[in-house]
C-alpha cells in the first residue's frame, strides 16, 4: 500500500519535495471530474446492456472496479495536502487506500480475463471452453472480488488500528500492528503476483493475436472488403496499450518502495515521488478503460448512441463496426 507523508528528513535523498507535495493533490483533483463523468456514463450504458457474452460480463465488472476507484480520488487528493488533518490521513490509510488498491487489483485481473477472452474469440474461434461460459465467467469474477476483499481489504482495515500519537516515521505504517505490517507486505506481494501473472497472460495472448492478425492481413491483402474486420482486430490491442501505460511502470517500483517503507518505517523522497506519480498514472486507467468498451464492443457503442442520442449528430458513426466478438 502507498503511504501518505514522509516524516523523516534524514531519508529525503537530497530532494526538496515541497513542489511535488503541492502538485500531487492537484493531479487527483484534476482527473476526478472527467473520470467520474466518464464512468457514470459507462455505468449507465452498461445497465441497459444484457450480459450475453463473456466479454460483456468482464466489462461490467471492470466498470464497477473503475467506478469504485474513481470515488476514492477526492479523499486521496485531500489526504495528500500538506495541511491535511491526522483524522483524514488515518481514514485514508485505513479505509480509502484499501478500497483503491482492491479496485486496482481487480482491474488488473479483469484486463487479463478480457485478454484471454479476446484470444479465445480470435485465435481459438469456433471452440467451446468452460471459461467461455457465461455462468462460469460471472462466478469467476465474483470469486476474485470476494477473495480480494477477504484477503487484502478487510485485513488491512482491521490491522490498521494503532494510535500513532508521539510516533515518528511514515504515517500509515505507524497505524499498523506488527501483524498489520506483516500483512501489508504480504498484500503487496499478492498484488505483484496478480500483476505479473496477468502481464504474462496478456503478453502471451497478444503475441498469438498479433500472429493471427498478421496472417489475416496476408490472406486478405487483395481483398479490400475485409478492411473493417482487420481494423477491428487491430483495435483489440487497445487493452495491451492501456495495460502497459498504466500498470507496468508502477509495479516495477512497488517492491523496492515497500521494502524501504517496511524496513525503515520511512521512504526515500526520490523513490516516493516516483511511486506517487506512477500510482497516479495507474489511476488514469479509469479514464482510458472507456476506450476499450467503446472500440471493442459494438453493443456498447450502439447502446451509447441510443441512450444519449448522439447518433443523430453523427449518423454515419458506427457503420461497418464489428461486434464484441471481433
Amino acid at each position: 500500500m502507498a503511504s501518505n507523508v514522509n516524516d523523516d528528513p534524514d531519508l529525503d535523498c537530497g530532494n526538496n519535495t515541497t513542489s511535488w507535495e503541492t502538485a500531487l493533490p492537484s493531479l487527483y483533483f484534476i482527473i476526478f471530474p472527467p473520470a467520474l463523468l466518464l464512468n457514470l456514463v459507462v455505468a449507465w450504458t452498461c445497465l441497459h446492456l444484457k450480459s450475453d457474452s463473456t466479454f460483456m460480463v468482464y466489462l461490467k465488472h471492470l466498470v464497477a472496479a473503475d467506478l469504485l476507484m474513481t470515488l476514492t480520488f477526492p479523499i486521496r487528493g485531500a489526504s495528500k495536502l500538506t495541511n491535511a488533518s491526522d483524522g483524514l490521513n488515518a481514514f485514508t490509510c485505513r479505509f480509502s487506500s484499501p478500497v483503491f488498491y482492491l479496485a486496482m487489483n481487480m482491474s488488473v485481473i479483469l484486463m487479463g480475463l478480457i485478454s484471454l477472452d479476446r484470444y479465445l474469440k480470435i485465435v481459438r474461434s469456433g471452440g467451446s471452453l468452460l471459461c467461455q461460459n457465461l455462468l462460469f465467467s460471472n462466478v469467476l469474477s465474483f470469486t476474485f472480488w470476494i477473495a480480494l476483499i477477504g484477503t487484502t481489504a478487510i485485513p488491512i482495515i482491521i490491522t490498521s488500528n494503532q494510535d500513532r500519537t508521539n510516533k515518528t516515521g511514515e504515517f500509515c505504517m505507524n497505524m499498523k500492528s506488527k501483524l498489520g505490517i506483516t500483512w501489508h507486505t504480504g498484500v503487496v506481494n499478492v498484488g505483484e503476483t496478480i500483476f505479473w501473472t496477468s502481464c504474462i497472460l496478456i503478453v502471451f495472448c497478444y503475441i498469438c493475436i498479433a500472429k493471427t492478425v498478421l496472417e489475416s492481413y496476408q490472406r486478405a491483402r487483395s481483398n479490400s472488403g475485409n478492411i473493417w474486420k482487420r481494423k477491428a482486430k487491430l483495435r483489440v490491442f487497445l487493452i495491451l496499450i492501456v495495460f502497459c501505460i498504466c500498470y507496468v511502470p508502477y509495479y516495477c517500483v512497488r517492491i523496492p518502495y515497500t521494502k524501504l517503507q517496511v524496513q525503515s518505517n520511512s521512504t526515500c523522497s526520490k523513490l516516493k515521488i516516483a511511486e506517487d506519480f506512477l500510482l497516479w498514472i495507474s489511476a488514469l486507467n479509469v479514464c482510458l478503460d472507456p476506450l476499450i468498451y467503446f472500440f471493442l464492443c459494438k453493443a456498447f457503442r450502439q447502446m451509447f448512441w441510443k441512450t444519449f442520442n448522439f447518433k443523430r449528430l453523427f449518423p454515419s458513426f458506427g457503420k461497418n463496426n464489428e461486434a464484441c466478438q471481433s
